[in-house]
């Protein structure tokens, strides 16, 4: 069992590896998931310092946030040993994060504990919503992309090269992965929350294509 000495360490490391990001995977991120982790977890009645272990390392092997995420993955299997984590609590964590991206999925259905469903879904109710919508237009500008083209169309059949590697643009993001992610959740509790959040996007989207054309109503 992962102490909460060893989740409170596990935790300053996260947020010391990813202090300088600015790419809306920072503290802010981090602190969000694990208050919807904690809050899902709760419901589910599972490991809670093993999901919010994960919860606050998910991003730190993350290859479009690292530059080597081969080390990344090394460091961190490290910091696990050195904080005494348990070889069995290290084997879940890194089944958790190695397996939750929605990169991974293009590969194919992944499988994830219940511990690991449930920081998947607390990572993905993050990227929708309010909150959702900074995050795609603050990492689009991130990345140098466009706000929104008309002559680009959405790619709704992306490969995972396209997905990590070719440009789009802020609103062609919420078809091509925000608008799924509601139908991707595990726990009912998630998908409660993302039913509601979505809508929230839906309303955005439709009022920004709106006034893109001056056909907004006065």
């Amino acid at each position: 069992m992962i102490t909460d000495t060893q989740l409170a360490t596990l935790k300053a490391y996260a947020l010391q590896r990813l202090a300088q990001d600015r790419s809306g995977h920072g503290d802010d991120h981090l602190q969000r998931v694990n208050r919807l982790a904690r809050r899902l977890a709760q419901a589910e009645g599972v490991n809670l310092n093993l999901t919010l272990a994960a919860a606050w390392l998910h991003d730190v092997i993350d290859d479009k946030l690292m530059a080597d995420p081969q080390a990344a993955h090394a460091a961190l299997a490290q910091k696990l040993t050195a904080t005494g984590v348990a070889p069995a609590d290290q084997t879940a964590i890194f089944a958790i994060i190695d397996h939750m991206s929605f990169s991974k999925g293009f590969a194919g259905q992944q499988s994830l504990s219940l511990e690991g469903q449930i920081v998947q879904d607390a990572d993905r109710l993050d990227a929708i919503g309010a909150i959702g919508i900074a995050r795609a237009l603050y990492y689009s500008g991130h990345v140098g992309e466009k706000i929104y083209d008309p002559a680009i169309a959405p790619r709704m059949n992306m490969t995972r090269e396209q997905y990590r590697n070719q440009p789009g643009t802020a609103i062609n993001h919420f078809d091509e992965k925000l608008f799924k992610l509601e139908g991707l959740m595990n726990t009912a509790a998630a998908k409660r929350l993302a039913a509601s959040r979505t809508q929230v996007m839906r309303r955005f989207v439709a009022q920004f294509k709106a006034e893109w054309t001056a056909e907004d109503q006065d």
